[in-house]
């Protein structure tokens, strides 16, 4: 899996796989949109605005928590210059 991110444009990007020559992009609001291959299977997720999506919960960082043990990393998403 891979997360990107560019500030340039505020869209971010989870990819799951990488994309077959064939995918539906599937938009589900003015924010998401989700690529799906012809057997259903999901390869990315796409949020527009991403700027603002992301920085609803805690800034301008990426937190990745795993559930079952606690552990958590926190990532800066980009260079803020001071």
């Amino acid at each position: 899996m891979k997360f990107a991110y560019d500030p340039r444009y505020s869209i971010a990007y989870i990819r799951f796989a990488e994309k077959p020559a064939e995918v539906e992009a599937i938009r589900i609001s003015d924010e998401l949109v989700v690529d799906v291959a012809p057997d259903d299977t999901v390869y990315g997720i796409e949020l527009l605005n991403a700027d603002e999506q992301l920085a609803r919960e805690n800034g301008r960082n990426l937190l990745v928590v795993n559930e079952a043990t606690g552990a958590y990393a926190e990532l800066p998403l980009a260079f803020v210059p001071g």
